[in-house]
């Protein structure tokens, strides 16, 4: 076992920035540069006191630093664990492609087999009600949706909330309106019934979880969502669907191909 010098270094008694910092910086070098693997215990805040010779709760400061950016999570009685990397990467030019639905599979599915986890989904609700603006400017101004939220997990982890909205002329009094669509979840349904999806616009951006998504994601303090609304398309022109995703950063790796035309 190497010894906490060679692995973390020293600090410098010259240097200007905050002694917690330096501490921070020392720990995040070494979990870069792979002394410390995802998912391997850091020291604990009594190794690290005697190392470095400094007090607790400067210690307790620098692994909250590390827990803030996301790169470590405390457990409870056990320690600082290096946080995982994202184990789902999601490539966006493939994650809907017919295929998939052919094979009876959503796209979920299709992206947690493909990194060897297990999916659920829970939280289920469908109801039909009045669309905001934002959502209802993407439909076409339809006065009601049929709304499907429901949470997602890996490994019995949740990873995604994601709400769909349909214009209910579309949806009412079909299998969409059930809580389980069926093979291929709501895209396939949508085909079936004539509306052969065409393409798909995304719209990307990272923030800081409100209080309802930290517990909706079990979200480590730190941890930033990736929000994202889909809106399908039919070969028609027509948006059949708006999908509004919120997403555990620490969780997917966002991959797309671009055409080089």
């Amino acid at each position: 076992m190497p010894s906490l010098t060679s692995v973390l270094g020293v600090l410098d008694p010259t240097s200007d920035r905050a002694v917690f910092r330096q501490i921070a910086d020392a720990l995040r070098e070494a979990i870069d540069k792979g002394r410390f693997r995802e998912g391997d215990k850091l020291p604990s805040e009594t190794e690290l006191v005697d190392h470095f010779g400094v007090s607790r709760m400067t210690v307790r400061n620098a692994l909250s630093l590390l827990q803030q950016e996301g790169l470590a999570v405390s457990e409870h009685g056990k320690g600082v664990f290096v946080r995982p990397r994202p184990p789902v990467r999601r490539l966006a030019s493939d994650r809907f492609a017919r295929r998939h639905r052919d094979q009876g599979k959503a796209a979920f599915t299709v992206e947690a087999e493909a990194a060897g986890s297990r999916p659920e989904v829970d939280s289920l609700e469908v109801k039909e009600e009045r669309p905001s603006p934002g959502i209802s400017a993407r439909l076409g101004s339809p006065r009601k949706v049929l709304a499907r939220r429901r949470r997602y997990l890996l490994d019995g982890r949740p990873v995604e909330f994601a709400t769909s909205y349909l214009p209910l002329d579309l949806a009412r009094n079909t299998p969409i309106a059930q809580p389980n669509p069926g093979p291929g979840g709501i895209y396939a349904r949508l085909e079936e019934m004539g509306h052969r999806l065409d393409h798909f616009d995304e719209e990307i951006r990272a923030r800081m979880p409100s209080p309802a998504e930290v517990r909706t994601l079990q979200l480590a303090s730190g941890v930033p969502v990736i929000h994202l609304v889909r809106t399908a398309y039919d070969t028609e022109g027509r948006a059949v669907e708006v999908c509004d995703t919120v997403m555990a950063a620490d969780a997917y790796v966002l991959a797309y191909q671009l055409p080089a035309n």
